[in-house]
């Protein structure tokens, strides 16, 4: 393992988390109109929808048979599903145990959220280094408002805030230690469990967008001049960007 790549990958896994910290400050100063919110939301879809379709899928196909693929996504939607259950049991069990809110328990689902994209964007990494900058970028935007609801719930909450700032800051380590992991797997890994890898995280990630994101970018009730064109924009801005990386 090369310290050098593994520090690289790391320092890529703080990117994630900067999605949250800039919702964090937008929290704290003010609350953006919703067509903003939602734009964002639907950009953030676009993005990850490219990097699955233009990253993960064609360099899982070059390693293992189509048929595995097609297992891969599957199980990475499970795992998609899994996660999104398992975060609302955290969420709940710590509300109710809190008496109050969901606010801490939606703090800890954001954390478990966190260290998934980490462990992508390390495994992404230890593949090919442009492949784990992709996938911590296209993490960025769809953080931002887990970030901005986690403080704005802190401070309806009315909770201190040096507590909520402390809490807070816990956050940047996650990814961390998720990339921490995901490259300690892939690195030096074969063919076969690279590719298969891959796939998965292309179905977590897709699930995810379709389930996840996509609805949470409905709510606001962006209108289509703003929605749709912020999607093509997150898609196309990644395309480029993987075409730039790519020379």
């Amino acid at each position: 393992m090369e310290s050098s790549g593994l520090l690289a990958v790391l320092a890529l896994a703080l990117l994630p988390s900067l999605g949250n910290l800039l919702g964090v400050a937008l929290a704290e100063w003010r609350k953006p109109p919703e067509w903003l919110v939602g734009g964002a939301l639907h950009a953030a879809a676009g993005i990850a929808t490219a990097v699955a379709a233009i990253e993960l899928i064609p360099r899982s196909q070059e390693r293992i048979e189509t048929w595995l693929l097609v297992v891969a996504l599957i199980v990475g939607a499970i795992c998609s599903a899994s996660i999104a259950k398992a975060t609302r049991k955290i969420r709940d069990r710590m509300g109710s145990a809190a008496g109050r809110s969901t606010t801490w328990g939606a703090y800890a689902a954001v954390g478990v959220d966190l260290l998934t994209d980490g462990l992508m964007t390390g495994g992404g990494g230890a593949v090919a280094r442009e492949l784990g900058l992709l996938l911590a970028l296209s993490q960025v935007a769809g953080n931002l408002p887990g970030g901005f609801a986690i403080a704005a719930n802190f401070r309806s909450a009315k909770i201190p805030r040096g507590r909520r700032l402390s809490a807070l800051a816990i956050y940047p380590l996650l990814p961390v230690i998720g990339a921490l992991a995901g490259y300690t797997i892939l690195a030096g890994a074969g063919g076969f469990l690279t590719g298969f890898v891959l796939a998965v995280f292309a179905g977590l990630l897709l699930t995810a967008t379709i389930e996840d994101i996509v609805p949470e970018a409905d709510q606001p009730e962006a209108k289509r001049r703003i929605s749709s064109p912020s999607f093509a924009l997150g898609f196309g801005a990644l395309l480029l960007t993987s075409a730039y990386l790519g020379r």
